[in-house]
Parts: structure tokens; sequence; C-alpha cells
């Protein structure tokens, strides 16, 4: 996978994931877990932006079409998926 940020919650806050995301050349955006000994500093306003990520998620399955999977095809789950998009950023109920 490339990317370059990896943007994940302190649940992920373990040295092996960290390790080998710097390997493939990410910077790293992850809280330090409050019992890490030596806290790890990351882009706090970086990290913001995983807020919009959770709550998009959050939207698409309070659509009862996408959350019990209606669609009998991929290609209709996407259509779906894309149509609840479009109705979130054009403010749609």
């Amino acid at each position: 996978m490339k990317a370059e940020y990896l943007l994940a919650d302190r649940g992920y806050d373990v040295n092996y994931i960290i390790d080998h995301a710097q390997e493939l050349g990410m910077r790293v955006v992850i809280p330090p877990k409050k019992n890490r000994i030596t806290q790890r500093k990351y882009n706090k306003d970086l990290y913001k932006i995983r807020h919009i990520v959770e709550n998009t998620f959050l939207h698409l399955k309070r659509w009862r079409g996408i959350a019990t999977r209606y669609a009998k095809n991929s290609a209709s789950f996407l259509a779906a998926i894309q149509i609840r998009c479009l109705s979130l950023w054009l403010k749609i109920s």
C-alpha cells in the first residue's frame, strides 16, 4: 500500500505497525497511548481530518440500503454509496 500518511487511532499505537509504516515511507499520525513510556509527537491538525472520514462512514451506515447491503452485486452497491455521498456533499437529507 502506498500512502503519504498513516492516520489511525490510539489502538494502532504499537511499535511494529509504526515501524512498518515508516519502512514504507509513510509519516505516522497516531496519538500515543497514555501508558507509553516515551510519548511520541504527532500532527494534531492532520489527525483532526480523521474525524471527517469517521463521520462519513457513520452517515453511510445510517442509510439502510448500504448498512444491510441490499444491492445484489458490487456495481449496484458502489452506485448506492456514490449516491449517498453525493447527497451528503449536496446536503440533501
